[in-house]
C-alpha cells in the first residue's frame, strides 16, 4: 500500500469513528397541550421562581403535559422517567408515576411530527392517538 492508500486509509477509519453511534434524541424538554391555541389557559407561570405550572383549569381547555429532562409532570401526576428508547420518530417512554396515593409504572408510545408536534399512540386501540403541540410560552 502506497503512502496516499494509507492516508486514505487512515481518513475513512476516522470518519467511521467520528460519527455518532446513533441519531440524537428527540427534544422532549417543555409544555405540551393537546392545542396549540389554548397554552397559555393551559399553562401559567407561577411563584417567585416564576416556575412553569398548569392552570386552575387546564383540563378543559384539553390538559397537557410537562416534559422536563428527568420526569413528566400532568396536574396531578409526577412521573420519574425510568426508561426512554428513540428510534427514529418513535420515542417509548416508561415512567413511574406518583398521585396522592398510589405509584403505577406507564408507558408512552410517542410519534414526533414535527420539532413542535407529537402523537401519542395506544397501542392495542385501532384508531386511539392524542396529538399535543409544544408551547411557546
Amino acid at each position: 500500500m502506497n503512502l496516499d492508500g494509507k492516508f486514505r486509509a487512515i481518513v475513512v477509519t476516522g470518519v467511521i469513528f467520528a460519527l455518532p453511534d446513533r441519531a440524537a434524541a428527540f427534544d422532549l424538554t417543555g409544555a405540551w397541550a393537546t392545542s396549540a391555541e389554548q397554552c397559555r389557559k393551559v399553562f401559567a407561570h407561577k411563584g417567585r421562581a416564576n416556575q412553569l405550572t398548569f392552570s386552575n383549569f387546564s383540563g378543559v381547555y384539553g390538559g397537557g403535559f410537562i416534559a422536563e429532562p428527568d420526569r413528566l409532570r400532568g396536574k396531578f401526576e409526577n412521573c420519574k422517567i425510568k426508561s426512554r428508547k428513540d428510534d427514529g420518530q418513535n420515542i417509548n417512554i416508561i415512567v413511574g408515576c406518583a398521585s396522592g396515593i398510589m405509584v403505577s409504572n406507564v408507558q408512552f408510545f410517542l410519534k414526533a411530527v414535527d420539532d413542535d408536534t407529537i402523537t401519542r399512540q395506544f397501542p392495542g386501540i385501532e384508531g386511539m392517538e392524542v396529538n399535543y403541540h409544544r408551547c411557546k410560552i
